[in-house]
């Protein structure tokens, strides 16, 4: 499916030859001024790639919207005026974890009085009021220190068995790597029995900062950057797609957000197994990481439109407004952002930390949200394999905030 855009004809999902036609746009004099923004363009039509030490000037430029326009240019080459969502669930299965990183908010331990795990009757019971509306489960939780791989898989084979049509997106890298060594198997193993009783794809929840001197004081006892990494690699290698994440916001550096990007990129080129990646800044609210420096609503956008720069090679950049709040994840849409979370229906981990993000959202309030910044709301399925467009009479709106 295709829709016509100033006459060109472009394809659903994204257009190959982006370079080609992020050539041809009108040079802004905002960019052609900067000889920072002017380079990464050229950088980008030339080499399809801009190097780490570029990437790392592009947190010197001071006029903000001279790097969204460039971003939101890179957007365009894409996908032009498309704005993609699907129709989600989020059941967490268990907040109880053998963890207990600096910055959650989420976990709890085995004998307080919040604490829950779902049994695979009543992760069925949260699925059903919503199994007609939805065509994805988003399914991740804490590292329970007694489920194996056997009770995922019974979960997986009972919510396929009674919901066929649903994708199952579910386990963070340390879930996995968690039950793994609970199972005594390995990651390739146990990948293998989570794909053959219904896991789809794994979504990149954990990422956080891929600098373990930055891991160790915020999320010690996690994976490693690197058993992320060849955890996605073996997902991948074994046909199952994943999304990949940052969180930022907490201690790292200008210096360990590029290390982070160039590494996601690198197994990119590797492998192609990444569908998103979504960056999302840290929730102080009722955590315990009070040395974080915290990112105001610039910092965030501008962490989106450099993602968009940097990572060339992962199509989809996704505006993650359970944390980000609606208003930000709109200015994102014009920012470099492609892909905005879905319908939702229930959340818990960025709702423990703090965020007031509505959890009630239709499908007409997302196509509006989207509509309102002038774009075409296109429905996908989680592989970004099938889309919808929604509404392609777009309601253009001229007072979006501007958000300092």
């Amino acid at each position: 499916m295709e829709i016509s855009v100033d006459g060109d004809s472009v394809p659903l999902g994204g257009d190959l030859n982006w370079q080609v036609r992020l050539s041809q746009m009108p040079l802004p004099l905002s960019i052609e001024n900067n000889p920072i923004l002017l380079r990464a363009l050229n950088s980008l039509i030339e080499e399809g790639r801009i190097e780490p030490n570029l990437g790392l000037e592009l947190y010197s430029v001071s006029n903000l919207n001279s790097l969204f326009t460039l971003a939101n240019m890179v957007k365009q080459s894409r996908f032009e005026n498309q704005i993609f969502f699907n129709q989600n669930l989020h059941v967490n299965t268990t907040n109880i974890c053998v963890l207990a990183c600096r910055f959650c908010a989420f976990r709890k331990g085995p004998r307080h009085e919040d604490a829950y795990e779902l049994s695979v009757e009543e992760y069925l019971h949260r699925i059903e009021p919503f199994s007609s509306s939805i065509d994805e489960v988003h399914s991740v939780g804490g590292l329970h220190p007694v489920w194996d791989v056997t009770h995922y898989e019974e979960l997986y084979k009972s919510a396929k068995a009674k919901f066929p049509h649903i994708h199952i997106k579910s386990l963070t890298a340390v879930e996995i790597k968690h039950l793994s060594k609970r199972s005594n198997l390995t990651v390739k193993e146990t990948l293998q029995r989570l794909k053959n009783s219904g896991l789809d794809s794994i979504p990149g929840g954990g990422a956080e900062i891929l600098v373990d001197k930055i891991r160790d004081r915020i999320c010690r006892g996690k994976e490693s950057s690197s058993e992320y990494l060849n955890i996605h690699k073996e997902a991948h290698n074994l046909g199952i797609p994943t999304n990949c994440t940052m969180l930022f916001g907490t201690i790292e550096t200008i210096q360990d957000r590029i290390v982070h990007l160039d590494l996601l990129r690198k197994l990119q080129d590797e492998t192609n197994g990444f569908q998103c990646f979504v960056p999302y800044p840290f929730l102080p609210d009722f955590s315990r990481l009070p040395e974080a420096q915290l990112a105001s609503s610039n910092e965030i956008l501008r962490m989106i439109a450099i993602s968009r720069l940097m990572l060339d090679n992962i199509p989809h950049i996704k505006a993650y407004r359970m944390n980000i709040g609606d208003d930000i994840a709109q200015l994102a849409l014009l920012s470099g952002a492609d892909d905005i979370d879905g319908t939702v229906g229930h959340e818990e981990i960025m709702h423990s930390a703090g965020s007031t993000t509505a959890l009630d959202s239709s499908n007409q309030d997302l196509i509006r949200l989207i509509n309102q910044t002038g774009q075409v709301a296109v429905r996908r399925n989680t592989v970004y394999s099938k889309f919808n467009i929604e509404n392609a009479q777009v309601t253009v709106s001229n007072s979006l905030p501007l958000l300092v």
